[in-house]
């Protein structure tokens, strides 16, 4: 074993399973290291707000990544632990928060909603009564009113906030460009006294304020900005008043009443407060939603950072003596939580962006990844193992959906051109022709779907395609009914539980639909397509014997439900004259199920479907629990500029009206007229294609 000596490292667990204390997000500080290639030290606790917690532990080298002691001090104020690992993943903000100083401007999540401050202390969170106590470092922020004054009232305690809450740092050089004609240096501070214990924030970063290389770049970008040939439809983002960063589409260019110069009248990507319809002070200049029309002078718009990057952007972030954070790229991101989606999916440029017939591939990709974790096993394999392909698709992909909420058309093109046929690159597919070439050979995982038959054929397949005769169920059918028809129809068993199950709706083509509509089930049973599995008698509940699909459709047992009964019910049934030419056939049931003991249900879930009109297709997934989370995303919502040098616009829009109306009974469910329930909901059943469906007892694994 070899000591490290008098140098203190300090070091966050980036993957592996628990061992001996640590887990991922945990944080420690090494006391030795074995040949093996383990440290051995003290880990903090996983998110307790008592610094001192801590214990003993060992963990792979390969499995952490070595941080400074300020930067561990940082990550021990964060919680829960997964957060820690989330900002880690974006180097060039958490380098720019580690070198934070007195009243630099910040932009801060807080209370769900963004707003800017100014950092007036570091704090040290609790008291050190160890020598192996590493106390946790929190930021005291200064709220900045959106008047650029701040608030006159009666100063109370600055409230503390961790590094994770912090979701933007302002460059220096970025400081002077406001759409008010009000300079920064202008704003009014009210002085906050250091805290005497807290440890000197350090002017490292005042120091790259005023270096010479950041007055070049501020004495290079006004021109630079001012003499871009902007037009109607052109992206640009614009710095407000309070420091923060806005995007949009510029509607309008001309000279207001009242101004000389041209101004930009421009639709933000999503609503902010103080802003118009279109309106300014009174005359309507274009339409748009309420809040969502800012007018700023031209000058004062810059290209979108999101698709025209700027290494000197980059720069400015990045304190020239301190090496930035790494990407870890063994550390994958986590599915979006319910509580964060519409915050960072919802508006234009959010999804994947559309590009050159890849909406059946964005919708898919998307509907898989964003929220549900299905795939998530075999797509965060380890990097040493995986093909090029299936990196890019992780990285690209997966992750900066995850986490940026926005993948760009070039991303995935790229993907595109790696999955080694010229036809995916070109020409628009099926959405089950990508996901199994998605599986086999990107992600190669076995099928998903294993079947059996009655005569003892087993078949296994990723996605499984209805097939039945439109007399078999009503006009408008449920996928339960869909399903269960098929099934009997094609003499089908599942051999194990799916825990992903992607149905292709009964459609020819394009154009051509069996159905108007489709219900699409938000639940469901699969426990009767079950191959030597338990199953209840459809009429007494006991344990069922015999299965008759002849009764399939019978108008006086429920049409469209699977008939299985008992011996006694099946007998009772069967005398009946409509029923004397039946020909139940007998299940194998074990002998260790009790005729009388509950029989366990198994329960799929809804969490996408894919649609398609006039081969355009677009996608409505569920991003949580709740029966309204649901998110409808259009990969080519919209376009800016023309088919040569234009790019497609994504968009998602949150759709509470879709779990609204599919929270209804069945019966009522049959019954309603789509077009009365709106637009979203009369496109999710009439343009069904694809339905998923995830287990969520069962886990994805090679």
């Amino acid at each position: 074993m070899e000591t490290k000596g008098e140098v203190e490292t300090f070091f966050i667990v980036t993957r592996g399973k628990t061992r001996k204390g640590f887990s991922r997000g945990y944080i420690g500080h090494v006391e030795a290291e074995t040949q093996h290639g383990e440290l051995m030290g003290l880990v903090y606790g996983g998110g307790s707000s008592v610094s001192s917690t801590k214990s003993r532990g060992v963990v792979k080298k390969e499995d952490t990544y070595l941080l400074s002691r300020h930067q561990a001090q940082l990550l021990l104020f964060v919680c829960p632990p997964s957060k820690r690992l989330d900002l880690l993943c974006n180097p060039q903000l958490f380098a720019a928060i580690c070198q934070l100083s007195q009243d630099d401007l910040v932009v801060l999540k807080h209370k769900k909603a963004y707003h800017p401050g100014l950092v007036k202390n570091l704090m040290q969170i609790g008291r050190k009564e160890n020598q192996g106590d590493l106390l946790m470092l929190g930021f005291e922020v200064e709220f900045v009113d959106t008047d650029q004054t701040t608030s006159s009232k009666k100063p109370a305690p600055l409230p503390l906030f961790s590094a994770a809450d912090i979701v933007q740092v302002v460059p220096a050089c970025s400081q002077g460009l406001h759409w008010k004609d009000v300079p920064f240096d202008g704003l009014s501070r009210k002085t906050v006294s250091r805290i005497n214990s807290m440890p000197n924030l350090g002017s490292r970063r005042q120091h790259v304020k005023e270096s010479q290389t950041d007055h070049k770049v501020m004495q290079s970008q006004t021109p630079k900005v001012s003499h871009i040939p902007f037009e109607v439809g052109s992206m640009v983002e614009v710095m407000s008043n309070t420091g923060i960063t806005v995007f949009g589409v510029i509607r309008w260019i001309g000279a207001p009443e009242g101004k000389k110069s041209n101004w930009a009248g421009i639709e933000l990507d999503y609503e902010v407060k103080g802003c118009s319809d279109g309106k300014y002070k009174g005359q309507q200049y274009f339409s748009c939603k309420d809040s969502s029309a800012l007018f700023v002078p031209l000058t004062k718009c810059s290209p979108d950072r999101r698709f025209l990057y700027s290494p000197t952007e980059k720069d400015i972030l990045r304190s020239p003596d301190i090496s930035p954070v790494p990407s870890l790229g063994e550390t994958d991101a986590p599915p979006i939580p319910e509580s964060e989606a519409q915050s960072l999916l919802v508006g234009k440029m959010k999804g994947i962006q559309g590009h050159f017939n890849s909406c059946y591939l964005d919708v898919t990709l998307f509907s898989l990844f964003s929220s549900s974790k299905t795939l998530d096993s075999v797509c965060q394999s380890p990097a040493d193992t995986e093909q090029h392909i299936s990196h890019t698709l992780r990285k690209d992909i997966v992750n900066r959906l995850r986490r940026d909420g926005f993948v760009p058309a070039d991303s995935v093109m790229n993907f595109r051109k790696q999955l080694g046929c010229d036809s995916f690159v070109t020409e628009e597919k099926d959405p089950e022709e990508f996901i199994t070439v998605l599986l086999q050979h990107v992600l190669c995982t076995e099928p998903l779907l294993k079947f059996r038959s009655c005569r003892g054929v087993s078949q296994d397949a990723y996605t499984f395609q209805i097939i039945l005769e439109k007399e078999q169920v009503g006009q408008t059918p449920t996928v339960q009914q869909l399903l269960e028809t098929s099934f009997l129809s094609c003499d089908l068993k599942f051999e194990e539980i799916p825990s992903c199950l992607m149905l292709q709706m009964p459609r020819f083509g394009n154009r051509y639909k069996m159905f108007p509509h489709i219900i699409p089930s938000t639940e469901l049973d699969i426990t009767d397509l079950l191959y030597n599995s338990p199953r209840d008698c459809f009429l007494c509940g006991r344990l069922a014997e015999y299965e008759c699909s002849q009764c399939l459709q019978d108008p006086r047992l429920q049409p469209g439900r699977i008939k299985q009964y008992c011996a006694t019910c099946k007998t009772q049934v069967h005398t009946h004259p409509s029923r004397q030419g039946h020909c139940p056939r007998a299940l194998t049931v074990s002998s260790d199920v009790p005729a009388d003991g509950p029989i366990p249900r198994h329960k799929m879930h809804l969490f996408a479907v894919l649609c398609i009109h006039t081969s355009h297709y677009v996608s409505f997934v569920k991003y949580g629990p709740n029966p309204h989370s649901w998110l409808f995303f259009d990969s080519m919502a919209d376009r800016c500029g023309d088919d040569q040098t234009g790019y497609n616009i994504p968009e998602i829009r949150a759709c509470p009206q879709v779990g609204d109306f599919l929270s209804q009974a069945e019966d009522k469910l049959v019954c309603a007229d789509p077009s009365q329930a709106g637009e979203p909901v009369r496109r999710l059943l009439c343009d069904s294609y694809m339905c998923l469906y995830q287990s969520e007892s069962m886990a994805l694994h090679r």
